[in-house]
């Protein structure tokens, strides 16, 4: 008699993160959870360059690393999102328009480069700008991140952006590359942060400063007016410190929890092979987390 075999096996995803200062990120749990209500196995680490005292120099040994070890895919943060294109065979059309990459694509013996950055900053402020105008725009970062949120910046609506960066050759390199893609629009690289922030309406903050790793303001916090708006991009801590401040003025402000979300939602399709995932199921999520970690803290 012929007999059936069962199998518990259950899809699988194997992914991991790579950046510098990454030990509170939520990605493990957020991408965990969301394929557990899927029925699929997700694990995911964090490869933590500080951790393992390495630099961006090692992107191409990390990569054929994760290659060799059956990786799904890899998230990239800073500040490895523009570094690691020269390692790839492919890259999105939106990768390669911005300039960046966040997410890799592990397929059939090549790496794919993605920018899912750009999906989530703009779900994220179409959700809470709530009809508000983005008319100028200062933007500190031009980095990876920077690049995403300055592309979805213009897209929106800005009419005029003007950015910041600790590297002035590299916000002008940007500025340059926005220029080409948006000729309607007035981009600019900033000279006076107080008098560019006397004719903003709004500030986004695409630095790694307020993470964790990274404390502190990226901008003198007095420069901030209740009639600004204010949106950060950093999700750990929950509220930085500048978000706090422009909170506490009666700033309209929008954090990071949406961004990240969004961009990890698209990012799971991708990983998927087009698996929707459900970013209210994922907000909420990671809200939970975030808020368990900041009354664990106050509990020491």
């Amino acid at each position: 008699m012929d007999t059936m075999r069962l199998t518990t096996e259950k899809p699988a995803l194997l992914l991991g993160l790579i950046g510098e200062g990454i030990r509170e990120s939520l990605s493990p749990t957020l991408y965990e959870d969301e394929a557990a209500h899927h029925g699929i196995l997700c694990l995911y680490q964090r490869i933590d360059l500080d951790a393992l005292r390495l630099t961006p120099a090692a992107l191409p040994e990390l990569l054929t690393s994760a290659e060799r070890l059956g990786f799904t895919g890899l998230n990239i943060t800073h500040p490895c999102k523009q570094a690691v294109i020269g390692h790839l065979d492919e890259l999105s059309d939106e990768a390669r328009a911005i300039g960046a990459v966040n997410t890799v694509v592990l397929r059939d013996g090549r790496r794919i480069g993605h920018n899912t950055d750009h999906y989530g900053f703009t779900r994220n402020m179409q959700r809470h700008m709530a009809g508000r105008a983005l008319g100028h725009v200062v933007q500190l970062g031009a980095g990876g991140a920077g690049a995403a949120v300055a592309d979805a910046v213009l897209r929106l609506g800005a009419s005029r952006l003007t950015l910041f960066d600790l590297s002035t050759e590299r916000a002008r390199d940007l500025v340059r590359t926005l220029r080409a893609r948006f000729p309607d629009a007035a981009v600019e690289t900033g000279g006076d942060p107080a008098e560019a922030m006397r004719q903003a309406d709004g500030l986004v903050n695409a630095t790694p400063i307020g993470m964790a790793s990274h404390p502190g303001t990226p901008l003198p916090p007095e420069l901030l007016e209740p009639r600004h708006w204010f949106a950060e991009i950093i999700y750990f801590p929950l509220e930085t410190e500048l978000l706090r401040i422009a909170r506490a003025k009666g700033c309209h402000t929008i954090d990071g929890i949406g961004m990240v979300v969004h961009q990890a939602a698209r990012a799971f399709e991708l990983y998927t092979g087009g698996i929707p995932a459900d970013s209210a199921r994922m907000t909420d999520h990671v809200t939970q987390v975030l808020k368990r970690r900041a009354a664990a803290r106050q509990g020491c």
